[in-house]
């Protein structure tokens, strides 16, 4: 399986360098990430062209290969190694966000109200080819190469989104590559291509591979399929408009819908994902299909800052550590010790922010908003005032929970802010906003367990934080250790529940 995001074009001429490194090997199958780079002989100029994921399945004739784990080095890999597990759960539940977002949220356009001329039937985007794999195809098991079955893919991709724009296409991103099963030497590919939907600046067109050998042509087998999106560009490199497609009834109007949906998820995650923290509001808006990643982003935006190597060790009181990390705009705060709690009913207790107010006195009212599934709730948070303000805040936070992927992870509870139109700004209190703090819990032995705490300070507390170092190293401290002390009292009361860990 691979996704991929371009850039830039490549042109005759240029050199294309190719970096692809292991992010993390789970039971038998891995992630690995690839960059493209492009670089100008003549004006020795350098830039990004692409990135993908791939995620290979290591097999031995029939049989799954169970892998030995990487152990990351540097800052870089630690931060990928981490945020890979957050995207294998992703893809594994992408079908059904696809499902969740067209049953829940109707994704619909206006035929009707548009305008007939600039309309084409998504019939005549329609292209099949057929290639005969040869032994130059394949490797030295005789299964076609991914590569080889990609460029044909694209072809016909290609020829389709040109049906429709009467223009030369040019590849922007492509959802996903879905390898089913192999093809090997002497097999017949079917590639077909259509396009799906079209929209303002872009389309997407659908491809699908079927295999089959020439002795048995009706029955054929479904190899691969991708979603590729195509723009045209002008002679200054921006998107075109263009025209319309109408689907064909029942198969095509669901694959035109669907085509929206992917196209709404990828604008959510694009803004989630690559906003900038210093101009846009820290809370995104929250709604069901955004919902995956937010939840990726809040649990990566975590791990990343727990990847990162240059935290200064500020203090140490009563083995009870305060770590510091000035990044950007940013100053980041750790807080770090060992309780005699198991990590599994630690992480029950933690992750349940109405139990909060109990041991921070950060924390005044905590109300459950929303339970949106088992490892995602949203609450309404109120604080006392802080840094001189003679209001009090409030909050509405994402809270994101983990259990360990592998062995030596850790258990994760991610907390930042998100907008809901039924809890907005009220004057009775002044809105704070989180963008990246929690806790990981990592389990150091029987009974025994590392409690870590995370916040990253936003620029609205930043100045206090800043002129109150010392007074806040004493209040995080006295602060944990009440959380050391809640987790201790606590530990057995939940001990039922463990089970369903």
């Amino acid at each position: 399986m691979i996704q991929n995001v371009g850039n830039h074009l490549r042109r005759v001429g240029q050199v294309v360098n190719i970096k692809a490194k292991v992010n993390r090997a789970f039971n038998s199958s891995m992630e690995v990430g690839i960059q493209v780079a492009s670089e100008d002989l003549c004006s020795e100029k350098q830039w990004n062209v692409c990135k993908a994921l791939a995620t290979f399945v290591a097999r031995r004739e029939i049989t799954k290969v169970k892998l030995k784990q990487i152990t990351p080095r540097t800052e870089e890999e630690k931060m990928e190694h981490s945020v890979a597990a957050e995207r294998r759960r992703m893809r594994l539940v992408y079908a059904d966000t696809i499902k969740d977002l067209l049953a829940n949220c109707a994704i619909q356009d206006d035929l009707e109200s548009r305008d007939c001329s600039r309309m084409v039937p998504a019939e005549k985007t329609c292209v099949e080819s057929v290639e005969l794999v040869l032994p130059p195809h394949a490797n030295h098991q005789g299964n076609t190469f991914g590569g080889q079955i990609m460029a044909w893919m694209e072809n016909v991709a290609t020829i389709a989104a040109s049906r429709l724009c009467r223009a030369h296409p040019t590849l922007k991103a492509i959802e996903m590559f879905h390898f089913r099963g192999p093809s090997q030497v002497g097999d017949r590919l079917v590639l077909k291509a259509i396009v799906n939907n079209a929209f303002k600046h872009s389309m997407e067109v659908g491809v699908c591979v079927e295999a089959y050998r020439q002795e048995a042509e009706t029955h054929r087998r479904h190899i691969n399929s991708a979603f590729m999106t195509f723009v045209v560009l002008d002679a200054d490199d921006q998107p075109q408009l263009l025209p319309w497609i109408r689907p064909q009834p029942g198969d095509g109007e669901r694959r035109y819908r669907e085509a929206s949906a992917r196209k709404k998820i990828r604008l959510d995650r694009k803004y989630i994902v690559s906003c900038k923290q210093t101009e846009v509001p820290l809370s995104v808006p929250w709604d069901p299909s955004n919902q995956v990643y937010l939840s990726y982003n809040n649990v990566s935006s975590l791990k990343m800052l727990v990847a990162k190597d240059n935290w200064v060790l500020s203090s140490e009181i009563s083995q009870v550590r305060l770590y510091t990390l000035e990044d950007d705009k940013f100053l980041s705060f750790h807080m770090e010790m060992v309780v005699h709690v198991d990590a599994a009913q630690a992480f029950l207790l933690l992750s349940d922010l109405r139990q909060r107010p109990e041991w921070d006195k950060h924390y005044r009212s905590v109300e459950l908003v929303q339970q949106v599934d088992e490892d995602d709730a949203i609450y309404h948070v109120t604080s006392p005032a802080l840094g001189g303000h003679t209001k009090p805040q409030d909050f509405v936070i994402l809270a994101s929970r983990r259990k360990p992927c592998d062995n030596g992870d850790p258990y994760v509870i991610a907390l930042r802010s998100v907008t809901l139109p039924t809890h907005r700004e009220t004057p009775e209190y002044r809105r704070g906003e989180t963008l990246c703090s929690g806790f990981c819990l990592w389990r150091e032995g029987d009974q025994l367990t590392k409690v870590s705490y995370y916040n990253q300070a936003t620029p609205g507390v930043l100045n206090y934080v800043t002129t109150n170092v010392a007074g806040l190293s004493s209040e995080f401290y006295t602060t944990f250790k009440a959380c050391e002390q809640f987790l201790l009292d606590n530990r057995n009361d939940l001990a039922p529940s463990l089970q369903t860990l």
